[in-house]
């Protein structure tokens, strides 16, 4: 199973997005990445530089998001509904995209859910669930 440090996936969005501005062949995983890249151009000052991205401490205390983990929901999100896993959460991004008008921000409502899930199985010290995380999004996409 694919468990990338910290360090490797800030290193591999910096990379994407260097080879994304130079016209350079991208794999596609590095293609997926540079759509989720382009739209978050805010984001282009955090990954012009790798040394200053890995040595970066994203806390919050500036107000701002850690664009690393921002992107990197982003892309869990996709692979989750490319594989429909967990079950269900293809059909309830899809219509959360159709009732926003946007992939983008249906996106941005999953990962509250996403993170929701994530945080109250931590504390509780299980599994994630998955149903749950799939709820949420549901409900989202019905108001």
């Amino acid at each position: 199973m694919f468990n990338p440090s910290q360090e490797d996936v800030r290193r591999f969005f910096c990379n994407v997005h260097g080879k994304a501005r130079a016209g350079e062949m991208l794999d596609a995983l590095e293609t997926l990445a540079s759509q989720w890249l382009r739209e978050h151009p805010e984001y282009d000052p955090d990954l012009q530089d790798a040394e200053a991205a890995v040595a970066r401490v994203y806390d919050g205390s500036d107000g701002r998001s850690n664009p690393f983990l921002h992107l990197s929901m982003h892309l869990s999100i996709s692979e989750q509904c490319s594989i429909d896993q967990p079950r269900g959460i293809r059909q309830a991004v899809e219509l959360l995209a159709a009732r926003r008008g946007s992939l983008h921000e249906a996106h941005h409502e999953a990962m509250e859910c996403l993170g929701q899930m994530l945080w109250e199985s931590q504390r509780a010290g299980r599994a994630p669930d998955g149903a749950s995380y799939v709820d949420c999004v549901q409900r989202r996409a019905t108001r």
